[in-house]
Order: C-alpha cells, then structure tokens, then sequence
C-alpha cells in the first residue's frame, strides 16, 4: 500500500505544532509522522507523539537502543504505555557528546528483540542505510533485525533514484518507507559526503527545483509499486518544497 509519511524534528513544542498544523492543513495525504530523538533538543520523540494526536492519525516515535537497557526494559515499556506509544522506529543511536549521559551496548537488533517480546502489539520499524556497508552486507542486517522482530522499515533518505530502485529490487518484498529529503547547500551535500558517504547523481543540484523535481520522481516510482515513502524536509520552507507535488 503506497503511504506518506513525513519527518519533523521537535525543536520545540511550538515549532513543532506549526509544522504539523501546516502539514495537515495543506497536505492531508501525509497521516503518518514520524519524530526522531534528537539529545540537543528537550522534547523527547514520545513526547512529540503525544502533541500530534490532533493532527495526524499516526506518529511514530524514534527510539536510539543505546539509550536503554535491553536487560531491564521497564523504564521504556513505562514511557510507551504512559504515552500511549503504538509505533517506534528503533535505530542505533550516536554516543552522546555529552560524557555524563548514560549509555548501553544496546544494539538496535537486541531493543527490537526485547520490545517484541514484552509488548507483540507494538509496531516496531527498524532502519535501512544504502551507505553504511556494502549492498549484501546492509541487507543481511535488514534480514536480522526482520528476525528479531522489526515489522517494517525506514531508510536513509536517497538521492539517486537508480540506487533506490537497486534496494528496491532486492527488497521490495518488506514494507519500507522510502526516504526522501532536499540538499539546498553544497555544505549539506559535504556533510552527506564526508560523513554519511551518501551517493549523489552527476546532475545533481542543491537548488529547489533539483530537490524537487527528484522528489516527484521518487513519489512517482513508489506509487507505480505500490510502495511507501517519507519526506524529511530539513532547512526548508516544508509548503515551498511540497507544494504541488503530493
């Protein structure tokens, strides 16, 4: 079933609310938010969740494994039932620059492991990186965390449309949210590069009417596949970049 879904991050409860009221307001095909947890912000993805209950049927928390103990799952199953959590997205989480900040050697396979086991009806999605390895590798980590217990997934945004239809190729057989998002600068394009080792196409631009016209292209490829994608419109106007397109 070809779904949308569309990331925003919580700077804070009133930008947040801003975006979502404009999401719903001008773009009603989009039911189904997700949030990520982002440390150098105070509003926590679960607590986000909450706030969007007015304006989006669905909202998907993230979770970073690292942050919990999988040993001792309590304190996170508490968050999900006080929250009224029905849907996360677990990833493995960067250390936190901040030393003082408890950590675990929780891998995101062992958390989804855990949250299956102690809630089966919670929807847990797991995440996809084209860049992280090599193909096969990338793919029999996505079979691992099937096997713990993931019901579906999100991928790191793509840029090429012909690698994402190589990953589609192989595992188009899962539910997968496609990942969209613009690169408006040539430092966002380094940082993508240099630290995420993302893969661009030779006519790329960071111009809006690059990101745009790929993002029409991509929206119109998982709709001939009956496919789901996500848009993340980071250091953009959200309106400006999807304005006619969906």
């Amino acid at each position: 079933m070809n779904r949308i879904s569309i990331e925003l991050v919580p700077r804070d409860s009133e930008t947040l609310t801003r975006d979502m009221e404009l999401v719903h307001q001008h773009f009603p095909t989009i039911d189904i938010l997700n949030i990520p947890d982002l440390l150098k912000f105070k509003l926590r993805s679960w607590e986000a969740c909450q706030l969007a209950r007015p304006w989006f049927p669905q909202a998907i928390a993230h979770l970073r494994a690292i942050d919990f103990d999988a040993r001792d799952p309590q304190k996170l199953l508490d968050i999900l039932q006080n929250c009224k959590i029905s849907q996360v997205l677990v990833i493995n989480g960067d250390q936190p620059q901040d030393m003082s900040r408890r950590v675990y050697r929780t891998s995101s396979v062992e958390l989804i492991r855990t949250l299956k086991r102690a809630r089966p009806d919670l929807t847990v999605y797991a995440g996809i990186d084209p860049y992280r390895s090599g193909v096969k590798a990338e793919l029999d980590y996505v079979r691992r965390k099937q096997d713990a217990g993931a019901d579906g997934f999100f991928t790191q945004p793509f840029f090429d449309l012909r690698l994402l239809e190589i990953f589609h190729g192989l595992i188009g057989d899962l539910e997968v949210f496609w990942g969209v998002s613009p690169v408006m600068s040539e430092r966002s394009k380094d940082y993508w590069d240099n630290l995420n080792n993302a893969i661009f196409p030779p006519d790329f631009a960071p111009t809006l009417e690059w990101n745009r016209n790929f993002a029409k292209r991509a929206l119109a490829f998982c709709k001939s596949t009956d496919s789901s994608i996500y848009f993340m419109p980071i250091r953009i106007d959200i309106a400006d970049y999807l304005e006619g397109l969906i």
